[in-house]
């Protein structure tokens, strides 16, 4: 017993020497246009993750947003944690997964709802040095069930999302 808690201890401890902390976290901007009227939307995105070795990291994302203009705005807060996989690994560029949950809380002019996901975000990221990273998140794959504060139903939603409001681009910093 003594010799397995001793062998669980030394993985523990070799596990957590390899490991990296990293923060930074993605900005996210696009611009819609219909019948000549234009609509800006944006995020700021910080996030918190841990290299556990690797191809495998965790990581949550505190986000808040808005979309709209004027009286008409959209405002959005959302929690996202996740698990990373690192799928390819080249010299300075890394190709990877984020699968995770997420909530959301939208206020539309007073309207208010709350959106539940559950998906995988591709991303690539290339290694400007040791300590920094350039990280690019596009698209969605999965499931998103959004439902207003006093309606009955809500909406569900599932498959491949890529436009312009799907996209985001961060810097990263390891520790």
């Amino acid at each position: 017993m003594k010799k397995m808690m001793m062998t669980l201890v030394a993985v523990a401890m070799a596990t957590t020497m390899n490991a990296q902390v990293y923060v930074g976290g993605g900005l996210g901007l696009s611009v819609n246009s219909y019948d000549g009227e234009s609509t800006t939307t944006w995020s700021i995105l910080p996030e918190i993750g841990y290299n556990i070795n690797d191809k495998w990291a965790v990581g949550t994302v505190i986000g808040y947003g808005e979309s709209g203009k004027d009286d008409h705005k959209i405002k959005r807060f959302e929690v996202s944690p996740y698990a990373r996989y690192t799928a390819v690994k080249l010299d300075k560029v890394n190709v990877f997964f984020d699968g995770g949950v997420g909530y959301a809380h939208n206020d539309v002019m007073g309207a208010k709802s709350n959106e539940f996901t559950v998906g995988i975000k591709p991303g690539v990221a290339i290694n400007l040095n040791d300590k920094l990273s350039f990280v690019t998140h596009f698209g969605f794959l999965g499931y998103e069930y959004e439902k207003e504060k006093d309606a009955d139903k809500g909406v569900n939603t599932f498959g491949f999302n890529l436009n312009g409001n799907s996209l985001t681009f961060g810097l990263y910093y390891n520790f």
